[in-house]
C-alpha cells in the first residue's frame, strides 16, 4: 500500500466535487491497540499520532468519525501493573488517553473481559467516548441486562444501535446508523455474548428504516464478518477487528477493513452517500503512522506521564530494566500472526529459555503463541522491558511430567489451532509433515512413555487447550515452584537465559 502523508491524504480526501443531495463523511478506523505509545523505538504506531491523523482530517471536514474495533483495556504492561492501592490499572492509561482523544464510536473487543467485572466497570464508567454493544449483555446470575456506564450515580446503558447525525454547508442531512458484533471467544461470568450473526441481523433490520445508511464496527473473525456482510447487504462497510493484519477485503458490493494492530496503520474513507438513489460511494486509504506524522503533543504528554509511571514501577522488579539483555543481530518475529501459526524464532528463544530454567534436564518446552502480544520484530539491542512488553501477561512455567499420548494430543491440538493463540511455540520438538508424526529429541513420540515437559501456568488451567490441566488423564505429577524461583515470572526466565549469552 501506498504511504500517504496527512496532507495528502486531506487533499484526497476534499478533491472530489460535491453532488447535489450528497453528503460526503469520513470514517478512520482502528483496532486491537494494547499500547499507548509507539512501538519499534518511537518509529512507528502510537496514540499520539492517531490523534494527530484524526485532528488534522477533522479540521477539514467535520463530518468526521473515529472508530475502534475493539480490544484495548487488555493486555498491555502498563495494565498489569499496580497502583498505590495495590490494584492493576487494566486498561486504565488507555482510557485516559482515548478520552483525550475523542474517540467517536468503540466496540467491545474480546479482550475487554479478560478484566474481572469490578475492574471491566471502573473502565467503563471512566470513559467518555460512546460504546456499542449489538449482541452482548450484562450476566448478573441468571439476569441479562444492557452494560452500562455509571457517572455521578446515574447509569446510561450501552445501545445496541448508534446514531450519527450528519448536515453539510447546502443543508443536506445524513443519518447515520451503526450496529456492532463482538466474538465470543473470551469467557467471562459477567458477559453474554448472545448470537453475534442473529443479534447483529435483528437490530439491522430495525434500523434500517430510522436512519439513511447502516455500517458495521465489529470484533470477530474475518471469516465471520463475511457472513454477517452476506446476510446483510444493505451495509456497505464494515470497520473490523480481532485480526492484527490490515486488510480490505470485497464481499459482494461492500467491503470489510481492518487496520494493523497497535495503531501501526489507519483506514481512512472517504463515504459519499447520494439520499436520492441511496447508493454509497467508499474512497479508501491506508495511512502508515510512522515518523512522518508528527504526534500531538497533548496526547504525547499523557502518555509520556504513563511512561514514567512504568518505570519506576518496573525498577521494582528489575534493578535495571533498560539494560540491554541481548543483541539480536537477526529480528526476533513476535508479530501476532506468525506467533499463532508457524514457529517463529522468538518462540523458539522462549521456549528454549524455559527448557534451561531446569537446566535442560528436561524433553521439552512449548507456550501458546497467544501469550506473546507485541506484534512487533525484535532486532537490535533488546532490553528487559522488551521483554516484559513481549510477554505483559507474566505468569509463571511449570515442570510436569506427562504421557506420551497426552503431550501427542496436546501437540496435535496446538497444530490444528494455528491462526490462534492456542497455536505451540516449542523447543525440541518438530512435526514431520510427509509422515504426520511428532518428534521430540529428533526421536518419534512414544504413547507409553513418561515425558518431562515445560509449560506455561497458564496452559495447565486448560485455557487454551481445554484437556490439558493438572488432573487431566496422563498428566502424572506437577512439580512446584518455590516463590522464589524465577520460574514464578516467565519473563524473568527469559531475561535470565538471553543474559547468559552476555
Amino acid at each position: 500500500m501506498k504511504k500517504l502523508s496527512i496532507l495528502f491524504t486531506i487533499l484526497f480526501l476534499i478533491s472530489c466535487s460535491k453532488k447535489e443531495d450528497t453528503l460526503e463523511f469520513i470514517v478512520i478506523n482502528v483496532n486491537d491497540i494494547y499500547e499507548i505509545d509507539a512501538l519499534g523505538g518511537g518509529k512507528v504506531g502510537g496514540l499520539a499520532r492517531v490523534a494527530t491523523l484524526y485532528d488534522s482530517i477533522k479540521k477539514e471536514n467535520e463530518n468526521t468519525l473515529l472508530v475502534h474495533g475493539g480490544d484495548f483495556l487488555n493486555p498491555s504492561l502498563l495494565g498489569t501493573l499496580k497502583d498505590e492501592n495495590g490494584e492493576r490499572y487494566k486498561g486504565k492509561q488507555m482510557i485516559e488517553v482515548m478520552n483525550t482523544i475523542g474517540f467517536d464510536l468503540v466496540a467491545f473487543g474480546n479482550h475487554e473481559f479478560d478484566l474481572k467485572y469490578s475492574d471491566f466497570q471502573k473502565r467503563l464508567n471512566e470513559s467518555d467516548f460512546q460504546w456499542i454493544a449489538t449482541n452482548i449483555k450484562l450476566k448478573t446470575g441468571d439476569k441479562l441486562t444492557p452494560f452500562y456506564i455509571e457517572k455521578k450515580g446515574v447509569k446510561t446503558e450501552i445501545p445496541k444501535a448508534v446514531t450519527f447525525n450528519f448536515n453539510d454547508a447546502d443543508g443536506t442531512e445524513l443519518s447515520v446508523g451503526f450496529i456492532s458484533s463482538t466474538i465470543n471467544s473470551t469467557l467471562a461470568n459477567y458477559v453474554d455474548y448472545g448470537d453475534l450473526y442473529q443479534d447483529p441481523i435483528n437490530v439491522n433490520k430495525a434500523l434500517q428504516s430510522k436512519v439513511d445508511l447502516v455500517l458495521g464496527l465489529t470484533h470477530v473473525t474475518i471469516a465471520q464478518d463475511k457472513m454477517l456482510a452476506n446476510s446483510m447487504p444493505n451495509i456497505p462497510i464494515i470497520f473490523g477487528g480481532h485480526e492484527h493484519t490490515n486488510m480490505m477485503v470485497p464481499v459482494g458490493d461492500a467491503v470489510i477493513s481492518k487496520a494493523d494492530a497497535n495503531a501501526r496503520t489507519a483506514y481512512v474513507h472517504k463515504i459519499t452517500f447520494n439520499k436520492s438513489t441511496k447508493k454509497t460511494a467508499i474512497k479508501s486509504e491506508l495511512v502508515v503512522l510512522n515518523e512522518s506524522i508528527t504526534p500531538s503533543k497533548k496526547v504525547a504528554r499523557i502518555v509520556q506521564r504513563w511512561n514514567v509511571l512504568l518505570d519506576n514501577k518496573l525498577k521494582l522488579i528489575l534493578d535495571d530494566p533498560y539494560k540491554v539483555v541481548f543483541k539480536a543481530k537477526v529480528p526476533l518475529d513476535g508479530r501476532d500472526t506468525e506467533t499463532r501459526s508457524i514457529q517463529t524464532n522468538l518462540g523458539q528463544m522462549i521456549s528454549a529459555s524455559m527448557a534451561a530454567n531446569f537446566d535442560n534436564e528436561v524433553d521439552c518446552a512449548f507456550l501458546n503463541g497467544g501469550s506473546i502480544r507485541i506484534d512487533d520484530e525484535l532486532v537490535g539491542d533488546i532490553t528487559g522491558v522488551d521483554i516484559f512488553r513481549v510477554l505483559p501477561f507474566g505468569g509463571g512455567i511449570n515442570k510436569v511430567e506427562m504421557t506420551g499420548k497426552l503431550l501427542e494430543k496436546t501437540l496435535n491440538y496446538g497444530r490444528l489451532k494455528a491462526g490462534t493463540g492456542a497455536y505451540l511455540q516449542r523447543h525440541n520438538i518438530e512435526y514431520d509433515g510427509d509422515a504426520k508424526i511428532w518428534e521430540v529429541g529428533g526421536e518419534p513420540i512414544n504413547i507409553n512413555k513418561t515425558y518431562r515437559v515445560v509449560l506455561t501456568d497458564y496452559l495447565l488451567l486448560g485455557r487454551d487447550i481445554p484437556f490439558l490441566k493438572t488432573d487431566s488423564e496422563g498428566m502424572l505429577k506437577v512439580f512446584e515452584n518455590k516463590p522464589e524461583d524465577a520460574a514464578s515470572d516467565i519473563r524473568k526466565v527469559v531475561i535470565n537465559y538471553l543474559n547468559g549469552f552476555n
